[in-house]
């Protein structure tokens, strides 16, 4: 007995190809297997999307060169606290900035090691001199971004986890006695890019493992 196999017909009966696509009446008629695909790939890429990231930025300074050369511009013995807060240098605007009793300045330009004065720069002597007029501004910006870039699957069930870091960060010493700036510094990464990956051979598993031998 031989079985005739169905042709697939067009909503209006008339037969269409058995391995092609057709388009009518802007209806595009596709495989089995294109729809598969194309759902897969859309999967894959929302999957993608779907890895935490996080991003940290200045509020004040938004490149690594914009923050080097707002301290640049500090002449000491001649910039005073209105042109720090003139070019955003201010600790009630700028987050994480650090404010330096005389103490702390002597700790920071020490550190430990055996100075005398003629060792030091003019401006750091002066400030030292001063005493309690002596107070410094200790700056950390930073505009980072970091990202998880690996696999999704792998990612969340915690087989493999590839994380990137891009940025810059930014750090600078400003010492003042009373209002007027006596020395500057600046330092730190003009170009942060960095890739951690942490395999976990066990998966999800991983962290369970020593907590069940910690609890026993």
């Amino acid at each position: 007995m031989k079985i005739k196999e169905r042709a697939r017909t067009h909503p209006k009966g008339r037969e269409l190809p058995q391995n092609s696509s057709e388009a009518s009446n802007g209806i595009i008629y596709l495989k089995p297997q294109c729809t598969l695909a194309l759902a897969g790939l859309m999967l894959l890429s929302a999957c993608s999307s779907l890895l935490p990231s996080s991003r940290n930025e200045s509020l004040t300074f938004k490149t690594f060169d914009e923050a080097r050369a707002a301290v640049e511009s500090l002449v000491p013995m001649k910039s005073d606290l209105a042109t720090l807060k003139g070019l955003g240098i201010d600790p009630a605007r700028q987050p994480n900035t650090v404010i330096l009793t005389h103490s702390d300045v002597i700790r920071r330009v020490m550190n430990g090691n055996v100075l005398t004065k003629d060792d030091l720069d003019p401006g750091i002597v002066t400030c030292i001199n001063a005493r309690d007029a002596c107070r410094g501004w200790e700056l950390t910006v930073a505009s980072i971004t970091r990202r998880r870039t690996g696999g999704f699957w792998a990612d969340f069930v915690n087989f493999r986890r590839q994380t990137e870091t891009t940025g810059w960060r930014f750090n600078a010493l400003i010492l003042m006695v009373n209002d007027l700036v006596v020395y500057r510094a600046w330092g730190g990464q003009p170009r942060v890019n960095e890739v951690e990956i942490t395999t976990n051979p066990l998966g999800p598993l991983q962290e369970i493992g020593p907590a069940v031998i910690t609890n026993r």
